[in-house]
Formats: C-alpha cells, structure tokens, sequence
C-alpha cells in the first residue's frame, strides 16, 4: 500500500515541524531573520580574528608548504573533524552564493521529511520558480518519493525540487526564516536568506566561511553525506519511466575535462551570473577530511573553481601538522573550555555523533529533526487508522 499525503495534511504537519524547530534553535537566532549579524560571533573581541582581516591568513611552520595563489575572491580551507581553519582569503566578505546555499536549505529541511514519504507535485509546489533556473524536471500531477526530490536539489541542483521541498515544510518565506535561524544556531553570522534555492535575490549573501561551516555540518548527517557524494541517479519521468541524472560538481564526476579528485566526498557546486562559480568541496585521505570553500574566481573560466578548490585540497593534505589554526568553524559557545575552569570530559556514551566536537546548533536541529519526524510518523498512523476504518 502506497501511503501519501495529502496538500492539507503535510502542511498542518509541517506547521508543527516548524514551530518545534523554531523553538529548539536559540531565540536570539530566530530572533532576527532579516539581515546579517552586524557583530561576527563572540562580539567585538572577535574582529581581532585573522578571519576577519584581509587578504590570505595562514600561520605556516617553518618548511611548511606554501598556500596557493588563486584567483577566488574568498575562500577557506578548513579541517572538517577538528573545525580547524587552516588558510583562508577574505573568509568573511559577504558574497552572493548561488547553489552552494542548498546545503543549508538541506540542513533545515532534511529532518522534517523522511525519504520515503510520497508527495504529488500541485501548480502551487511550483509557483515563483526564477526565470533561467536549473531544474530537474518536476513535473504537475506526478508523484515523487522525496528521496528523489532530493537527488534532485543535490545532483542537479533543481530549483523545481527546492520549491516542492520547501512547499512541504512550510512554505518558501518560513523556510527562508528557517534556514536564517538554523544558519545563526551554527554561528554563521555573514548569511542572509532570500531565495532558499540559492537563486541571485536582493540582499541574499553568503560567505566562504559560512559555507564551509554549513558543508562541515551536513557532512555529520548520514543522509546530507550520502547525497551530496552520489554521482548519479535515476529521476521519475512521465508514464512510469525513469531518466538518468548525473551530479554537476564536476570535482566528483570528472565530467567535462575536470579530474575527478581522488577521495572527493562532495559537497556543492554553483553558479549564477551575480555570484559566479562557487564550491563547497570535501575530501577524505588517510583518515582525514578537509572542506574547502571556493566562491567566484576571477581568472580560468567555468572550470577554475574545480582547479582552483583542487589545488587548496591538495595543499590542505599537504600541510598536515605544518600550520597553525588561524580559527575556527566551531562557535566559540560550542568549544571545550581549557585550563582549570574546563568543563568535565565527555564521556564515551555522551559524545555526539562524528569526527569534530559537538555544537549546541548541531542539538537543536537534532531535535527538530525528532520532533518532525514524530510528528509525521504520528499523521502516517492517524491516517492508517482512518483508512482501515472506512
């Protein structure tokens, strides 16, 4: 028996969603959704971070490996297990970021809806989709499994997909409110939501750094992680057919002339005529993983950022116990304190889930994802009932 839902029961189940998320995530972040925080996290103390100054920050030992020039206008490359910021360029310049701001709408929108629930596509799913957008093909009237609405967003990188995903948790102004709440729970201070799809919308910014946090984050979660490395699937067409899509981080399919680069994991690729070519790349060797950020390079054309990203993972590898932290993706509320004031450790059953520390954001949007999905195992159950009974 193929259990769907109806338009009315999913958003009166995603209303709860949202209020349960909107309630987990601190309320000074969900407090203020409309621009970025003036202040970068930690307040004023913190503008004496080299993330924070211009130009390439990096404390290099000596012998250590020089950093590579690129062209990008910002970037970061950062030790995803630690949140150790080993180099960057102008991490914090606020910066359009085309689809590279899918990893956040993933991370707001992934634990309110299980993969496997059904969905039929409704005119109103697919309203306000921008002009030139890429799409995947979503089609009115058909019916999708949400598990490939989200091959969708990640591979193809379908704004017609965002829409329904969003259409299904609320709508496309309280996800935008969402994801500014979930961005501001993970310490990402520089992101401003207008258009989840990542599409060129006014005000709407990102920066490397943020994205390397919101690309760090997803990787801790088994579904985020297993999307964004699939290289390619099959998406339901008309009349019971299917057809093939294929990722277009092309650092992971080696399509087009690009190397696919050895250990790559994802995560995200964009572009728009406004932000450029933007990446969140990450890579996995000998037991370690990097992210790195890329956002708009200025010389080599369409391919730059793969190469551009390559040759700061390499370097990242590279230098391995070379550098010196120049900071940090974890918000300072969420480091281990040090000395005699530390808190007591963690112990073995406690620790959070992954290879980096854990994060009071990383907590509430765990618990939103409980509470929605409880919700909508509960309305799968009401509507069972009611089925069986009539």
């Amino acid at each position: 028996m193929t259990i769907g839902f109806s338009s009315r029961t999913v958003r009166s189940t995603c209303l709860l969603c949202v209020a349960g998320l909107l309630t987990l995530v601190p309320a000074a972040a969900a407090a203020r959704p409309g621009r970025p925080d003036p202040l970068p996290p930690g307040g004023t103390t913190a503008r004496t971070s080299p993330l924070y100054r211009p130009g390439t920050q990096v404390r290099p030992h000596p012998g250590a490996p020089r950093v590579p020039e690129v062209s990008a206008l910002s970037w970061v490359v950062a030790d995803a297990g630690t949140g150790d910021v080993l180099a960057a360029n102008d991490a914090h310049r606020r910066l359009p970021p085309a689809s590279t701001l899918k990893t956040l709408f993933a991370l707001t929108v992934l634990p309110a809806l299980p993969g496997g629930l059904h969905h039929t596509v409704s005119t109103e799913d697919l309203s306000g989709i921008g002009p030139g957008s890429s799409l995947v093909g979503v089609v009115e009237g058909q019916t999708y499994r949400v598990s490939d609405l989200w091959n969708g967003v990640f591979l193809n990188s379908g704004n017609d997909a965002v829409h329904v995903l969003a259409s299904l948790t609320g709508g496309w102004s309280a996800t935008a409110a969402r994801m500014q709440a979930v961005a501001r729970a993970l310490g990402a201070r520089d992101t401003h939501v207008s258009s989840p799809d990542g599409y060129d919308a006014p005000g709407q910014v990102s920066s490397a750094y943020d994205l390397a946090v919101f690309g760090r984050a997803g990787l801790r979660r088994p579904d985020f992680a297993r999307y964004c490395a699939t290289v390619d699937a099959l998406f339901p067409g008309r009349d019971g057919g299917a057809y093939g899509i294929m990722n277009t981080n092309r650092l992971l399919t080696g399509a087009d002339g690009v190397a696919p680069y050895p250990g790559l994991i994802g995560v995200k690729n964009g572009y728009t005529s406004n932000a450029g070519n933007t990446l969140v790349a990450a890579a996995r060797r000998d037991g370690r993983t990097l992210v790195v950020t890329v956002m708009n390079p200025q010389d080599g054309g369409g391919h730059a950022v793969y190469e551009e990203a390559r040759a700061l993972l390499d370097w990242g590898f590279e230098a391995d116990g070379e550098v010196d932290p120049v900071g940090s993706l974890v918000p300072e509320s969420g480091r281990p304190r040090q000395g005699p004031q530390a808190a007591p450790a963690v112990t073995a059953a406690a620790k959070p889930a992954g290879d980096g520390p854990g994060w009071p954001g990383t907590g509430a949007i765990a618990g939103a994802a409980v509470l929605g999905a409880g919700v909508v195992a509960l309305v799968l159950r009401l509507r069972l009932v009611r089925d069986e009974g009539s």
